[in-house]
Formats: C-alpha cells, sequence, structure tokens
C-alpha cells in the first residue's frame, strides 16, 4: 500500500513576509505587496507595478548566512526559505544525506546574468560574469542550496513555467509514494528579471495598476518574487521521528491541455481535469472542498478559463475561492508553493484569504471570489491551482490531518 504524504514543514519569504508568520500576518491585514522596483535597473521603474522582496540582494545574504559573490539573488530567496522550512520541520543536519530536494525556477540565475550581459559577449572585459555565468541554469540555484544545507538523496529542478513547484510537489509526493524517497523537500524560488517583466509586457499581459483577478474590468497581472518550500514526509517516517503533521497532500494531478503556447484552453479543459483527478486521487468529493487557492492572474484568458473550469467541476456549487496573488503578485515557478503554504495556513488558522481589488462579476464566467477574510471558517480540504504556459495545469489537494 503507497505511503500517504504529509507536511510537516514550511519556509517562505514574499513581498509580504519574511518567513510563513509575517506573510499570514500581511494576509489577515489586508497588506498587498505590490509597488515599484527598488533593485531593478528597467525604464518600467515607476510604470508597472511589481511584488518585490524589500530586501537588497546583499541584505538577503546576510539573511542566509553566505556570501553574496557567486550567490544569485533566486539563490538566496531560495534559501532563506529552505533554512525556515528545515527549522519548521525540525530536520537537523544529520537528516540531511537522506532527504530529497525538488526544486523549480524558470529564470535562474538571470536576475543577475542580465545585469553583466554585455561583458559576457565583449571579449575584452573581464568583469563579474565570470563569478555568475554558470547561474544561468535553473539547476544551478537547486546545486547550491542542496549544497549549502547538506541534501544528497535526490536532487531534481523542474522548470514548467507557473506550475512549476505545484509540479515539484507532485514529483516529491511520488518519490514518496513509491518508496524511493522518506523525505523530500519541494518548492520553488524566482527572482524579478528585467526579462520577465518585458516579456510578460510584449504579451500585454501586465496591469498598470494592482492587478484584480475575476474582474470584469481585470487587466493583467502584477509579477513578483519570492521562495517557498514544503518539507513532505511519509507516514513511515512521521512514526518513526515523531513529527508533528501540518497537513496531508492528499491528492494532486497534472493536466496537459496543449492548447496553445500562451493560452489556456477557452472552456478551461485543462483546469478542469486538473481538479477534477486531483480531487478523485484524494478521495474526496466535491462538496468536501472548502476552499479553492485559484490561479487567478488576472489576465483575460486565464480567469475566464479557470472560471469555466470551476463551473463544469461543481455546479451552482462553487466553493469560496480567492486568488492570493494580489498579496504576492504572480511569483511564476515559486507560485505554486507559496500558495501551497497559504492553502495549509487557511487549514490551520481555520480562514479564508480574500480576493483583493474586485468589484465586479466578469462575464465570461458567473462566479465572484470571497472578498471578504473568513475567519473560524471551517476549512478541511483545500484545491491549490496553479496554471502554466503550454497547457501545464497543476492542481494539489491539501487535507487536514486526521
Amino acid at each position: 500500500m503507497a505511503e500517504r504524504v504529509f507536511i510537516t514543514g514550511m519556509g517562505l519569504i514574499t513581498a509580504i513576509g519574511d518567513n510563513v508568520m509575517e506573510n499570514l500576518r500581511s494576509l489577515r491585514l489586508q497588506q498587498a505587496g505590490i509597488g515599484y522596483t527598488r533593485h531593478i535597473d528597467t525604464i518600467h521603474k515607476e510604470v508597472l507595478p511589481v511584488a518585490e522582496v524589500r530586501h537588497s540582494t546583499e541584505q538577503l545574504a546576510v539573511m542566509a548566512g553566505v556570501p553574496v559573490l557567486g550567490y544569485t539573488r533566486t539563490t538566496l530567496l531560495g534559501l532563506i526559505a529552505m533554512k525556515e522550512a528545515l527549522q519548521s520541520a525540525g530536520l537537523t543536519e544529520a537528516d540531511m544525506p537522506g532527504t530529497g530536494l525538488v526544486n523549480a525556477s524558470t529564470v535562474g540565475g538571470m536576475c543577475d546574468t542580465e545585469k553583466v550581459y554585455y561583458d559576457i559577449i565583449d571579449p575584452n572585459k573581464h568583469g563579474e560574469f565570470l563569478d555568475y555565468i554558470d547561474t544561468l541554469d535553473c539547476a544551478d540555484c537547486t546545486q547550491r542550496i542542496a549544497d549549502t544545507v547538506g541534501i544528497g538523496a535526490h536532487i531534481a529542478t523542474i522548470s514548467t513555467a507557473c506550475s512549476s513547484s505545484a509540479n515539484a510537489l507532485m514529483y516529491g509526493a511520488r518519490l514518496i509514494k513509491h518508496g524511493m524517497l522518506d523525505t523530500a523537500i519541494c518548492g520553488g524560488t524566482e527572482a524579478l528579471t528585467r526579462f520577465t517583466i518585458n516579456g510578460f509586457n510584449s504579451l500585454k499581459n501586465i496591469d498598470k495598476a494592482h492587478c484584480k483577478p475575476f474582474d470584469q474590468h481585470r487587466n493583467g497581472l502584477n509579477l513578483g518574487e519570492g521562495a517557498a518550500y514544503l518539507v513532505l514526509e511519509s507516514e513511515s517516517q512521521v512514526k518513526r521521528r515523531g513529527a508533528v503533521v501540518l497537513a496531508e497532500l492528499s491528492g494532486y494531478c497534472n493536466a496537459n491541455e496543449a492548447f496553445h503556447p500562451t493560452a489556456p484552453s477557452p472552456e478551461g479543459d485543462g483546469a478542469y481535469a486538473a481538479m477534477k483527478n486531483a480531487l478523485a486521487m484524494s478521495g474526496r468529493s466535491v462538496d468536501e472542498v472548502q476552499y479553492i487557492n485559484v490561479h487567478g492572474t488576472a489576465t483575460l484568458n486565464n480567469d475566464a478559463s479557470e472560471g469555466k473550469a470551476l463551473l463544469r467541476l461543481f455546479g451552482d456549487k462553487v466553493p469560496m475561492f480567492s486568488s492570493t496573488k494580489p498579496f504576492t503578485g504572480h511569483t511564476l515557478a515559486a507560485a505554486g508553493a507559496i500558495e501551497a503554504i497559504f492553502s495549509v495556513l487557511a487549514i490551520r488558522e481555520q480562514v479564508v484569504f480574500p480576493n483583493l481589488n474586485f468589484s465586479e462579476k466578469m462575464e465570461e464566467a458567473g462566479v465572484t471570489p470571497e472578498t471578504r477574510l473568513l475567519e473560524q471558517y471551517p476549512v478541511t480540504n483545500v484545491i491549490s491551482n496553479s496554471f502554466g504556459f503550454g497547457g501545464n495545469n497543476a492542481s494539489l489537494v491539501i487535507s487536514k490531518y486526521e
């Protein structure tokens, strides 16, 4: 019989907090982290709002306890979240050789390599690029994080756009269920870059105001940065360690609809299949879901597609749902893990987080997100959605430990 997979630790850094509790506090106070960049040299600095972690890269290195040279902002964010996750789970240096890491990123070290691009292409210059040229690879941040904390059993990197860290959690859970690992630390890290700002802006997917998920007047996303990791352990390992269980990763599914390189299926085919199959794996019915942390990017196509998928699965009884991206921005590869942690918090704190900036229901799908902070609300099962380019749709079911 396959092992159940439990969440025993969490670590997090975003624009609304340097750790899990600071993020929870900001969510409860409805304090968004969206503003203008202080750390990126871009022509869009005072035009396109982003959700930026407030610390400089040098400050992040101090927080991570490593030298700044050779460590990209992406890696540093990951290290900070990783160290909190290890402490949260009570894992020590002695546990690391038998622990796996499944990390996700889309830009890797581009946040730093793009600063020295002209040095790289000019053969007459000898600048810092020699310290950073290898960091562009998404796997570089994975390896540096693993080396720093001593992880050695299994190391993997996943890059599937906005579903990356949700897929990392799935992969880690599968390794545990198949008896290949007892403990897997899964999540993702992402730093803001000029490349991603320019890229999404060229797709006309960035709002010049604060994003408005599921709103009739939504006009695009706000990019963000951050990192998040969850410690997954088998039921057997939990019993051996006497670990405290925060929640269960009871179901998951990736459903790739392959509709279009950057647009979802208009009818939400992939989103519907991902949620339906994740629920089936969890053994829960549609009536047992109290809250959905939707992908909710506030782009025209995504919200309409996801809204239709919700109606297809739940009919006229769509559970409470909200997008938390108006708080953190869209953190791309890190989003799935960040929102998985928010889902665990919804269960542990019995709270539903509000969908900020909503005013009018969209015409394409008649669904309305929760706009209030609901405290003492009975939450037992949460669906967390992360949908990426290329139709790479991932849904997680996170359940109360019973």
